[in-house]
């Protein structure tokens, strides 16, 4: 099959990460901004505050559960049908989502939408991937992360307003619009496939998924990423309750509390734009996991002198946040790159161990924290980045020595 010729980094080539971006900004913004705003949906519904993080667990569940089909469909179709139906789907279900009378048919919606998740991680990755050659797709997956990092800051602070001055409604209003304008950058500005890629029976799907799935360097190097990734997402869907409810903090002062923290989710990856031509690929994760290790404890000292808490809180996750922005990019690309199969379906391979991850580790820490308290947090996000230093650790290493023996830096 012949080789698809790499795109380098011009503004010509950047209008479409940018057209995708703005699809990413509108589902991360989808969560980010709603999940402040559930303590007015939960009140709304007439439920109790806990059914707030599940608006993200199905969320996250939604993107796991579609993923499969997702990925091996835009092998066979093109990931620009498959992605441009896919941001149709998610503008239709944030405005029915509006019709809702009950949390049930609300988390049903949140469900569906969650589908944009794997529209961005099994199709829009991939072609990223694709389109770019290996350092340059891994530095703008970091630019596209800073700029969709725009959403968990903005999000909290919008979701206050909300709930002080307007309806829940009018998120999901924006968030349609803005899903509704990448359409058209995406349509204009995606590249077509320049390669035919046969389309072969739908057996061959499940014969594709079993050789990834059987591949134990894909495992290790796949499970490394919710590893990292997790604390940060049980911050987004647990601190509205552990702010607010438990410590007292205004809206404004939990919005406030964000931008340590996920500044420090863009810091660092600016410093791995920065610095990853000038150090072999891997050992910005090296570097950025020690000081995610760093973070859980202060997080886990904060737990033990609650008169700290916030200040170890705040610290601990920024620190934990700035070593995922060193790490996540390269370690996906080299998840990506762990098997032979066509990209769509390992993409969607790691959408749905990535996404699946989340939906049971929120659930659970969510169950823990109602018994628990701050200590189920604490003690998950130090037993989550520990756990990396095992066989996600070794897979890298082995990564790593490969490539240099190999030649390649």
């Amino acid at each position: 099959m012949p080789q698809q010729q790499k795109n380098t980094i011009q503004r010509a080539t950047l209008m479409f990460p940018l057209a995708l971006v703005l699809f990413e900004f509108a589902v991360y913004i989808g969560n980010d901004l709603v999940q402040p705003a559930m303590l007015a949906v939960t009140q709304d519904f007439g439920v109790s505050s806990a059914w707030a993080a599940s608006s993200m667990s199905f969320y996250l569940l939604g993107g796991a559960c579609v993923a499969w089909l997702l990925g091996p469909l835009s092998d066979r179709l093109g990931r620009k049908k498959v992605l441009l139906g896919g941001v149709a789907f998610f503008t239709l279900t944030c405005l029915l989502i509006l019709l809702t009378q009950n949390i049930e048919s609300f988390l049903v919606l949140r469900f569906f939408q969650g589908f944009g998740l794997s529209v961005i991680s099994a199709v829009g990755y991939a072609a990223i991937q694709e389109n770019f050659a290996e350092r340059d797709a891994i530095k703008v997956m970091a630019l596209m992360a800073n700029v969709s990092l725009l959403a968990p800051l903005l999000g909290p602070v919008l979701g206050a307003f909300m709930i002080e001055h307007v309806s829940w409604h009018w998120g999901f209003i924006g968030i349609a619009l803005l899903a509704f304008l990448s359409w058209f950058g995406l349509k204009a500005k995606m590249p077509e496939n320049q390669q035919r890629i046969p389309k072969p029976p739908f057996r061959d799907v499940w014969d594709d998924f079993k050789q990834v799935f059987q591949n134990t360097r894909f495992l290790g190097l796949t499970l490394a990423l919710p590893l990292l990734s997790m604390p940060l997402m049980l911050w987004i869907a647990l601190s509205p309750v552990m702010l607010v409810e438990e410590l007292g903090f205004s809206s404004l002062q939990y919005g406030l509390a964000q931008f340590p923290v996920l500044g420090g989710l863009i810091l660092g990856n600016l410093v791995l734009m920065k610095v990853i031509d000038r150090l072999p690929l891997g050992k910005t994760v090296l570097i950025g996991l020690p000081l995610m290790l760093l973070g859980s404890v202060l997080i886990v000292l904060g737990a033990i002198w609650q008169s700290y808490f916030v200040w170890c809180l705040v610290i601990g996750m920024s620190l934990i946040s700035f070593g995922e922005g060193m790490s996540f990019s390269v370690l996906y690309r080299f998840a990506l790159m762990s098997s032979e199969v066509s990209k769509g379906t390992v993409a969607a391979s790691v959408s749905m161990l990535l996404m699946l991850c989340f939906f049971i580790v929120i659930e659970l820490v969510r169950v823990l924290y109602m018994r628990f308290d701050i200590w189920a947090y604490s003690l998950a996000c130090l037993v989550l980045i520990t756990l990396w230093f095992s066989l996600p650790r070794m897979m890298l290493k082995q990564v790593m020595q490969e490539r240099v023996a190999a030649g390649q830096f």
